[in-house]
């Protein structure tokens, strides 16, 4: 069996992550207490709580091995989001905006998962503070998701993540110095894109408080809202067209802004990842145009906004939500669900499949063609002027796999709970895909996660955890071998 020794790293990580997290815990406080709201005292309590914690686990296990092996990089990466989300549970339940810790836990879950379903209601009237850190939780999610991308499921071989290896991650001892250089290289990127966008916000009539926590949930493709009507609240085209622009730009991989910051611009304009994306985005957008326009809910350029905004909510993984699409028509219904699987691009806040794992797919099928029709000849695929190599695709069908059996057993496991099948069906997309808001009355974009059971609750966070770390990260940990020396 593994040894204690082993989990040391895993633990110090997880301090260091943990304590962080609940030093974050004071700017909610701050933000109740200029809003005279008592709810302050909690979460400096939460903080000090967290805090203490992860100090505590930094301490005890100083002194540990630097390097990360791949198992336990994949151990660290599951501990240290479910400890997270634990703990950014605790000032969610003691406000009591919530009646459970179940229902705490959902919410936390889907904050650092960037999901955005939600079973709070009264978010118009909800204390500031709550309201605050439910944003945080998306930013610092959606940034925890871009470093890991980055650094962490390269190195695992992950779904096909190894075709953005970067050189210097070449062995797994090299991870964390050069992790930390690129993270902070691209928080900056980061926090200057959440910050443009909060202004614009403002510049279109958005109140300060709202137009900063949207920023931050608009930018990690999170989907919370300061309101119980989403963004359809402001009956706005401007804020809706801002949201639209930050969405997409959420969902493109920031290490190209990063290298457009240095000079290298033709990189956007050649990445075959954001021409696939842009690509889909745009015929999508002009489908849900077409179904919009001709069941008569919007019509015009009225419909071009609602198409462009839902669709774009919805493929990136930000789960905002304008108007009620579902009653564009059963195929809206259809189209929706089916474009929620999609995606946005590898290294961006965006959740999903990802887009590059159907262009592999593609690749592979077109190169299977070649040689049936042409025996003798050589074909290889390529990705961004590259060949893919054989293992890459069998990590992406692997993935495609093991993505279509999750689908199937939650949703069988949701059906039996007692959802209807269209409720299920679509709770299991949209938790493993952490989109948001899923299909028909109960949890559409017009409804609410709040009135499902604690089993369902806790099989969909199950559920948003599992996609949100790619499923080998999770699943693997369920293998004996894994545990074995």
């Amino acid at each position: 069996m593994t040894g204690l020794s082993e989990f040391r790293p895993v633990m110090l990580v997880t301090g260091v992550l943990v304590a962080t997290l609940g030093a974050a815990m004071l700017l909610p406080a701050l933000v109740d207490l200029a809003a005279d709201n008592d709810d302050w005292m909690i979460f400096a309590t939460a903080s000090m709580m967290t805090t203490l914690f992860g100090l505590g686990l930094f301490v005890a296990n100083r002194g540990a091995p630097k390097g990360l092996s791949t198992r336990q990089a994949m151990l660290m990466t599951v501990i240290a989001w479910t400890a997270l989300v634990a703990f950014g549970a605790l000032p969610i339940h003691w406000s009591g905006i919530v009646p459970s810790y179940t229902d705490a836990f959902f919410e936390s879950m889907s904050g650092l998962t960037t999901t955005g379903a939600t079973v709070i209601t009264g978010l118009d009237t909800a204390p500031p503070g709550i309201l605050f850190w439910r944003g945080l939780l998306q930013w610092l999610g959606g940034l925890g998701i871009i470093v890991m991308a980055i650094a962490v499921l390269p190195m695992l071989q992950i779904g096909g993540m190894q075709l953005f290896k970067a050189e210097a991650f070449d062995t797994a001892e090299k991870i964390l110095p050069r992790a930390t250089q690129i993270s902070m290289s691209i928080t900056l990127v980061f926090i200057a894109m959440t910050a443009i966008c909060a202004v614009s916000y403002m510049a279109v009539g958005m109140a300060a408080d709202d137009a900063v926590i949207h920023a931050m949930t608009t930018v990690a493709t999170g989907g919370f809202s300061t309101k119980d009507n989403s963004i359809g609240f402001f009956q706005n085209p401007a804020v809706e067209w801002i949201a639209i622009i930050f969405m997409f730009l959420g969902s493109i991989p920031f290490l190209i802004y990063v290298q457009v910051l240095q000079g290298r611009f033709r990189t956007i304009l050649v990445d075959d990842q954001v021409k696939a994306f842009t690509g889909f985005i745009a015929v999508s957008v002009v489908i849900g145009w077409m179904m919009a326009h001709f069941s008569d809910s919007h019509l015009g350029l009225e419909g071009l906004r609602h198409a462009a905004f839902n669709v774009i909510s919805i493929v990136t993984g930000t789960g905002y939500a304008s108007t009620d699409y579902g009653l564009w028509g059963p195929h809206a219904v259809t189209f929706f669900f089916i474009i929620m699987f999609v995606g946005g691009c590898a290294g961006s806040t965006s959740c999903g499949i990802k887009i590059f794992r159907f262009q592999v797919l593609f690749e592979a099928v077109r190169q299977h063609i070649s040689q049936v029709m042409y025996p003798n000849g050589v074909f290889r695929a390529h990705f961004n002027g590259k060949p893919i190599q054989d293992r890459v695709v069998a990590s992406v069908m692997s993935f495609f796999f093991l993505f279509v059996t999750s689908f199937v057993v939650l949703s069988v496991l949701l059906r039996l709970s007692g959802m209807d099948t269209i409720t299920a069906l679509s709770g299991a997309g949209t938790a493993l895909s952490n989109v948001g808001p899923g299909l028909g009355d109960i949890i559409g974009p017009a409804g609410n996660f709040k009135s499902l059971s604690d089993t369902q609750k806790w099989l969909l966070a199950g559920g948003m955890l599992l996609g949100r770390l790619e499923l080998f990260t999770v699943l693997v940990l369920f293998l004996p071998r894994f545990w074995r020396s």
